[in-house]
């Protein structure tokens, strides 16, 4: 059985990263979305509710499971026994960063390898960056993202707007 670990933030969750997991559930045995809860960046929605966000997207994939983490990908994927590391390619830009990232994770793990699926043309605008500013300022981001993390925005919006909180950069 070849698991694979498919690792990010997912803030939200979107059509890519759904693209991305699904097509990765018909080469592998199973999939685990990983969430990372610390990242070293602006999140509008915390670790719990990016894992329920995930989890609901994926509630009718039995072949995709969804956990939080901490710390180094490539310690969770030991821990997990994953033999595979998954991750998006959208542009040039992310194979420099993908590259990079492949390279010290073989470093430190020679025994997981990473495999690069290049997203569907569709999708190759999308980032959770994109979704999430589009959001902010009351643009239409349904046709990114599933309609339960569309809801899920358009609560933090509203919530963000009846706080009186200031617009802050959500920038990655």
């Amino acid at each position: 059985m070849v698991r694979a670990l498919f690792p990010g933030t997912f803030d939200p969750v979107h059509y890519g990263h759904v693209d991305i997991a699904t097509r990765a559930s018909r080469l592998f045995d199973e999939v685990v979305m990983a969430v990372y809860d610390k990242p070293l960046k602006s999140l509008m929605f915390s670790p719990e509710e990016r894992i329920a966000l995930v989890k609901e997207s994926f509630k009718d994939n039995p072949k995709i499971t969804i956990t939080g983490y901490s710390g180094l990908t490539i310690d969770f994927a030991h821990k997990i026994n994953a033999q595979v590391i998954v991750r998006g390619l959208r542009v040039f830009s992310d194979f420099e960063f993908e590259f990079r990232m492949a390279l010290a994770n073989q470093r430190l793990a020679k025994d997981i390898e990473t495999v690069a699926l290049i997203t569907a043309e569709q999708h190759t605008f999308l980032s959770s960056t994109t979704v999430r500013e589009i959001a902010m300022l009351n643009g239409d981001v349904s046709s990114m993202v599933p309609v339960h993390v569309l809801n899920a925005l358009r609560s933090k919006v509203t919530n963000l707007d009846d706080q009186h909180t200031p617009p802050n950069s959500l920038r990655d």
